[in-house]
């Protein structure tokens, strides 16, 4: 819709301003609870009653919310404020910044900083070592769906934080701390990618394309990585993650992890070679670790918005 100075502005104008839910989409649309990609969780600005005056109160509200979303996103837009009386020109700048908030906030929030800083949400520990395969789950739960969408569409991320006890027997404890904690590193699950902190190892399956808006039902691969160490060229970690339902709905996220060693290492017993391992088959304890980035109040949003709780899910050694 254009406007030129001068031109009245109708109620129902106004209210798409507020409230459109197609594009271009009104403030309450990306800022309210939204759906998929919009929606921040915050208060909703009402709308005018058909017929009704626009006050210079309700414009006020819409240009403080907007400003509030444009802190928490760091974009810039065309502050404005009005006082009773004042003839408000509209300007193709208010529809440019609905339509950059809007994208900003359906991107992820890539630009925000008003974030903690990663928290543990849990961890999870193998209760001993094992010889062929180590798996891993864990589930971080949100109140309920908006606020899940929230976490991540504000930039919010979940950290996938993988070690290993090392100590052992052998060599396997240098061959997946390789894999976790060096070539692994971080992973941090966002709205619409995950980042690796680490490098180094055969890179086996790449799925760091996906985010949280990609994720369905059934586990998507995030990271699948093969050792280099020689002697050991078969024995991989793999880090999926999965929701409850679709994004649309989904209040539960789980994150599991699987180390494999198929290596068939030759166990010696007693009396043993000196500096022979009794077990080179022996691998480690695995850690599945998941932090928190909140996105929270110090840019504009009304509130933190946090997990409401965690869980392990599965944890299995074989």
């Amino acid at each position: 819709m254009a406007y030129s100075a001068g031109d009245t502005i109708l109620d129902d104008e106004y209210n798409a301003f507020v409230g459109n839910s197609s594009s271009p989409y009104g403030y309450n649309h990306f800022a309210g609870t939204g759906s998929g990609v919009y929606g921040l969780n915050q208060s909703s600005i009402s709308t005018v009653s058909a017929g009704g005056t626009v006050q210079a109160s309700q414009w006020n509200s819409l240009f403080t919310g907007l400003d509030n979303i444009a802190n928490h996103t760091n974009v810039s837009i065309t502050a404005s404020s009005v006082s009773a009386g004042d003839t408000v020109a509209i300007r193709s700048a208010l529809i440019t910044d609905l339509a950059n908030l809007a994208a900003a906030v359906a991107g992820g929030s890539t630009s925000a900083t008003a974030l903690d800083a990663a928290a543990s949400v849990g961890s999870s520990t193998n209760a001993g070592t094992w010889n062929s395969t180590s798996t891993i789950e864990r589930s971080v739960t949100f109140a309920n769906n908006a606020t899940m969408r929230a976490f991540f569409n504000a930039g919010g991320f979940i950290r996938i934080d993988p070690s290993c006890v090392t100590g052992i027997a052998g060599s396997k404890d240098t061959v997946f701390n390789d894999l976790t904690v060096t070539a692994t590193g971080n992973l941090d699950l966002k709205a619409h990618s995950t980042t690796r902190s680490g490098a180094g190892e055969t890179l086996t399956t790449n799925g760091l394309a996906n985010g949280f808006h990609d994720l369905g039902t059934g586990y998507t691969v995030l990271l699948k990585l093969t050792s280099d160490n020689s002697g050991y060229t078969s024995d991989t970690v793999e880090y999926s993650a999965k929701l409850n339902a679709a994004v649309s709905s989904a209040t539960v996220l789980t994150v599991k992890m699987v180390s494999s060693d198929p290596a068939a290492d030759t166990t010696y017993t007693s009396p043993n070679t000196s500096g022979v391992p009794a077990n080179p088959n022996e691998a480690p304890r695995m850690t599945l670790a998941l932090l928190a980035s909140n996105p929270n109040n110090t840019q504009g949003l009304a509130a933190g918005i946090t997990s409401s709780s965690n869980a392990q899910v599965s944890n299995s050694a074989s």
